[in-house]
């Protein structure tokens, strides 16, 4: 009893010197150099020897806690790549330490806005500081200039007010903006550079125009599905893949908040789920696609509705264990993490969070 009381009295006089220092200016001020430095330097430095994905996003048009929009960061060697890049995948990044000056392209797989939705907050991370030598390159399906010209037109004065505040050294102005190019998928292979080959595909998402996108790096790929229904045109661009991202839409649950909506005098939001079952891919038939794929890892992601608990993230999944084996897919979250290491054949599943 008597060294418990000991060690209540070390601990109670420990607390009060603590509380008494962090009141002092110098130590304050210890403490945050400290701070200072560790966030400075703290970025996540995803594998160089090896095709790796990360989840910078996996939830829906719809904000979800804890989800960002729809995003994947490539990283094939020591170059970095986004496909799609919706709300809150920046500040995702940019917690995870990424460093997003590496970042050579974006692909858009289509122009919805939760697909499009933080791509100026990427060009500002990509664009100050970073000593890019060329706007950032977006590549995306018809309309993608249109896009980008309609963010440089919004942002024409940041552009130019950074550019007088900080130089041409720190904010270069003849590079801020957007080099689109317009995917033409009579020439499919739109990059291959370093070993890397991306080849987009069509996919259907009508009346959206829609492509997905496979990457090959050195005898590994990882193919991105984008939105799509189920279709034969993935299944064909997916062929014998090492890994599949694959989109998924839980109609039947859906379909069960259409009684919910119209309860709460919503009708409109009941007509809207009702209207987008027509073209998303419910995980069971992502499940068959990879399995006619021949894909050897399927990874839902850009979950609609997101799982915000998990006997939700059940009924989600109902059924996928009798289409595909439990080891041969991947439910993500934000930061799950894809390895694939050259010459191998394994496949490892992580996460940066």
């Amino acid at each position: 009893m008597k060294l418990l009381k000991y060690l209540a009295a070390i601990l109670f006089i420990l607390f009060i010197l603590v509380n008494v220092l962090t009141r002092l200016p110098i130590v304050q001020d210890r403490i945050m150099m400290t701070a200072l430095n560790n966030a400075v330097n703290a970025t996540a430095e995803l594998p160089d020897n090896a095709l790796s994905a990360l989840v910078c996003g996996s939830g829906p048009p719809l904000t979800s806690p804890g989800a960002a929009q729809s995003c994947i960061l490539i990283k094939a060697g020591d170059e970095y790549f986004i496909v799609d890049i919706g709300d809150g995948a920046s500040a995702n990044l940019m917690n995870w330490g990424i460093d997003v000056q590496k970042v050579k392209a974006v692909f858009l797989t289509h122009l919805h806005s939760d697909h499009i939705a933080d791509l100026a907050e990427l060009h500002l991370m990509n664009w100050v500081t970073a000593s890019r030598q060329s706007k950032l390159k977006v590549y995306g399906p018809e309309g993608v200039s249109n896009v980008t010209e309609g963010f440089e037109a919004t942002y024409a004065l940041d552009y130019k007010f950074r550019n007088e505040h900080h130089g041409n050294e720190i904010a270069p102005i003849e590079v801020a903006g957007f080099d689109p190019y317009t995917i033409n998928l009579d020439e499919p292979v739109i990059y291959n550079k370093n070993d890397l080959k991306v080849t987009a595909f069509e996919v259907e998402h009508d009346p959206v125009p829609a492509v997905g996108f496979k990457f090959d790096y050195k005898g590994r790929s990882i193919v991105i599905s984008g939105d799509t229904k189920y279709s034969q045109k993935v299944i064909d661009g997916a062929k014998n893949a090492d890994v599949l991202f694959h989109e998924n839409q839980a109609n039947h649950i859906l379909e069960m908040m259409n009684k919910p909506l119209m309860n709460a005098g919503r009708p409109q939001a009941a007509t809207v789920m009702k209207d987008i079952v027509t073209y998303h891919t419910t995980p069971t038939e992502a499940a068959d696609i990879a399995n006619k794929a021949n894909v050897d890892h399927l990874v839902f992601y850009h979950h609609v509705p997101y799982p915000r608990i998990s006997i939700m993230e059940r009924v989600h999944l109902r059924g996928v264990n009798e289409v595909r084996s439990k080891d041969k897919w991947t439910f993500s979250k934000d930061g799950t993490l894809i390895v694939l290491p050259l010459n191998s054949n394994e496949i490892k599943i992580t996460s940066i969070n």
